[in-house]
Parts: structure tokens; C-alpha cells; sequence
């Protein structure tokens, strides 16, 4: 990887800057900046290599980026992007299909088929086990919104308690740090919800 990463990072956030719709209030550039903090942060206590982690951080950087141009499998665009632009910066292209491998990874429902993958999947909803959740889904329920504006807040709660019931974490680190503070936010989502 002759190519440094923060020249690579200014390159993703120039373009995220540019490109992405402003009506995105949970997949923005700061969402993005979330996540590569995250994976690195988990990869470390997973103890990966460090070639391992630089690769993790680009695949942190580019996960979101197809939403520049669609939300509908974004991730595949995301791909796309990806590629493009790191075999213009000279990675090889087992990297890129490494890097393209983590993007998909964070795919809803996730299914990392190795480490690298799932630590960047679990650094993407690293938030449903912390104290951010509630700001950050009522995030993603005025984002929803945008596509679906007849989405009541009922039925998001409900979508939530869903998803929170059937996510699990995937790295070790997540699975023993973070799975206490999600199930107390499901918690929560139950004892507001007067469906359930």
C-alpha cells in the first residue's frame, strides 16, 4: 500500500462532502468518521496486524459511500467506488476485493464470512450497545422519513425491537463490551412500546 491513508481519507471526505444529499441525517461524513474511529478501535483489541487494520480503515471510509448515488444496495455501489479508486491509488486487487468483501459485510442482515469482516460489521452498529443509540436512530427515523414520509414513529419503534431482537455482534470484544448496553436499550424500546 504505497498510497498514505490520510491522503486517501481527504480524497473520501472531499468527495462524501461533495456528493452525498443533504437530506442523509444518519449516513453522513460523520457517520462514516464513527465508524472508521470504531474499527479501529476494534480491530485493535482483536488484536489484528497492522496491515490488517489499514485495510479495515479504508473499508471503514468507503462503506457508506454509495449512497453519493443510490440507497437501494448501496453497498454494492459502494463497491464500485471503491474499486475505482483504489486501483487508481495502486492497491492490488486481492486488496480491493478484501476491502470490497468488509463493504458488503456490513449488509443488512450481516453475514461476515471472516475477521476483518466482522469487525467492520460490528463497528457499523457498534452504537445499538452505547448511550448514542437513541440520538442516532432518530437519526436514521428522519432519514427513513425522507424515503417514507407516512413512517410513524410507532412502526419505527417497532422495526427497532425487530432488528435489536434478531442483531447479534461478531467479534469478541463486542459481543462481551457491548451486548449488555443493547439489551438495555431494547429494553427500554419494550417498555415504550404499547404494542408489545
Amino acid at each position: 500500500m504505497g498510497i498514505p491513508f490520510n491522503t486517501i481519507l481527504s480524497d473520501v471526505s472531499e468527495y462524501l462532502e461533495q456528493k452525498l444529499p443533504k437530506y442523509l441525517s444518519y449516513h453522513d461524513k460523520a457517520h462514516t468518521m464513527y465508524v472508521l474511529e470504531k474499527a479501529i478501535y476494534i480491530a485493535q483489541k482483536e488484536g489484528l496486524n497492522d496491515e490488517d487494520i489499514e485495510l479495515i480503515k479504508i473499508a471503514a471510509l468507503y462503506h457508506d459511500i454509495g449512497f453519493t448515488s443510490t440507497h437501494i444496495e448501496h453497498e454494492k455501489e459502494g463497491c464500485k467506488i471503491a474499486s475505482q479508486k483504489l486501483e487508481e491509488f495502486g492497491f492490488s486487487k486481492n486488496q480491493i476485493e478484501l476491502v470490497c468483501g468488509m463493504i458488503m459485510a456490513t449488509r443488512i442482515p450481516q453475514q461476515p464470512q471472516n475477521h476483518m469482516e466482522a469487525v467492520l460489521a460490528d463497528a457499523d452498529l457498534e452504537y445499538l450497545g452505547t448511550s448514542k443509540y437513541k440520538k442516532m436512530s432518530h437519526n436514521l427515523f428522519k432519514e427513513l422519513r425522507h424515503y417514507n414520509p407516512k413512517l410513524t414513529e410507532n412502526e419505527w419503534r417497532n422495526i427497532q425491537i425487530n432488528f435489536m431482537k434478531e442483531h447479534h455482534y461478531h467479534t469478541q470484544f463486542c459481543r462481551r463490551y457491548k451486548s449488555f448496553r443493547k439489551q438495555k436499550n431494547l429494553e427500554c424500546l419494550l417498555e415504550n412500546n404499547p404494542s408489545a
